[in-house]
């Protein structure tokens, strides 16, 4: 009889503990958190054209740049623009004004961990801009060494309705520096296939695609500061998760 109730007595604790350990594990697998990844526009402005403003002498430049995250990995990506510039050339004095837009997509190839939101990034712009310029003054060419150079004409000549499209490749970084906050910097290579011109000189500088190199090649840069607004979460898939299903 004792050996009877000792050995229900030991299946009831043994029933008790397993009863709690399971519970215990219920609890634990609840407070685990559910990681999510936040989907939202981010916009600002580029902070090199405007300090270029200020320390370059005739530009005037302003940039809003903004991005959308489509997936996990992938954004699409913008900047709208407004430049005013004059370019003392070696035969020309010119100033060219105009607006451009540029869009495209970054891809992110930094993998976050825990809930940073960083990125490093590559990716592609179309560009357009729709522009003016105005001669300011010319030299005429001198292909006789021996005889000095001759003096600049005035002219004052303003063409309109120019245009010009490119495409760009885009290398850059955006960091997350407190709360919604972010900087930027990004590295563009550009490549012109549109070109509408004056008869009588060429497009040396062209709003959002810079200063023209070989006729169709630019580069440039931009230095941004950003802020993130949140639209909606969307759950992270874990890989405990994806392996439970799979032993199911």
């Amino acid at each position: 009889m004792k050996m009877r109730h000792t050995s229900k007595y030991i299946f009831s604790i043994c029933l008790v503990l397993s009863s709690l350990l399971i519970q215990a594990q219920a609890k634990k697998t609840d407070s685990i958190p559910v990681k999510t990844n936040r989907y939202g526009l981010r916009f600002g402005v580029d902070l090199s054209k405007i300090a270029r403003s200020f320390y370059e002498d005739k530009y005037k430049g302003l940039e809003v740049v903004g991005d959308y995250r489509l997936t996990k990995k992938y954004y699409l990506g913008a900047e709208l623009g407004n430049e005013n510039k004059t370019v003392n050339d070696d035969q020309l004095n010119f100033t060219t004004k105009g607006s451009y837009f540029k869009a495209g997509f970054n891809y992110n190839i930094y993998d976050n961990w825990l809930d940073m939101e960083n990125l490093i990034y590559i990716g592609m712009r179309y560009g357009v801009s729709t522009f003016s310029q105005t001669l300011n003054s010319y030299k005429i060419y001198n292909a006789n060494p021996y005889f000095p150079d001759t003096p600049a004409i005035a002219s004052g000549e303003k063409f309109s309705g120019l245009s010009a499209q490119w495409a760009e490749v885009v290398v850059g970084i955006n960091a997350k520096v407190f709360n919604n906050f972010y900087v930027g910097f990004s590295l563009r290579a550009n490549l012109l296939f549109s070109n509408k011109k004056p008869n009588t000189f060429d497009n040396l500088y062209i709003p959002g695609f810079n200063r023209t190199y070989d006729g169709n090649f630019g580069a440039g840069f931009n230095y941004t500061v950003s802020y993130f607004l949140p639209i909606y979460k969307k759950k992270v898939e874990t890989t405990l998760v994806k392996k439970d299903v799979k032993k199911k």
